[in-house]
């Protein structure tokens, strides 16, 4: 469940919902939103703290980094994890790496930059 609390919170992160310097909701406040324990929501922004997601002040609460890069480091990092899918998915079907990049490259060559 903490994952899926701290996803959540990077994807507002990502489309630009939360900016930096958003103060979160406390988490006693995310615990009773979201259902789970308050445990588990401390659990969640702890682990975004030590990703440098949040900052959180004591007697102030949790705010989203205040960082130039936060929002396109989180992008490159969901990038990252879907290009990992892609060589996981060629390499169960045989492709070597030569033939993984011979593949994208057509694929590049190939969108126009308009597909999604």
């Amino acid at each position: 469940m903490y994952q899926q609390i701290m996803g959540q919170i990077k994807q507002k992160v990502m489309v630009g919902d939360w900016q930096t310097g958003f103060h979160l909701p406390s988490i006693r406040e995310m615990a009773s939103v979201t259902g789970v324990s308050v445990i588990t929501v401390k659990r969640a922004y702890s682990e975004l703290e030590l990703e440098g997601v949040i900052v959180t002040q004591q007697g102030r609460g949790s705010f989203i980094a205040e960082s130039e890069t936060v929002r396109a480091d989180l992008q490159l990092s969901e990038l990252d994890e879907k290009l990992k899918q892609v060589v996981f998915s060629a390499r169960q079907l045989g492709l070597s790496d030569d033939e993984t990049k011979e593949r994208m490259n057509q694929v590049l060559l190939n969108t126009t930059g308009n597909e999604q």
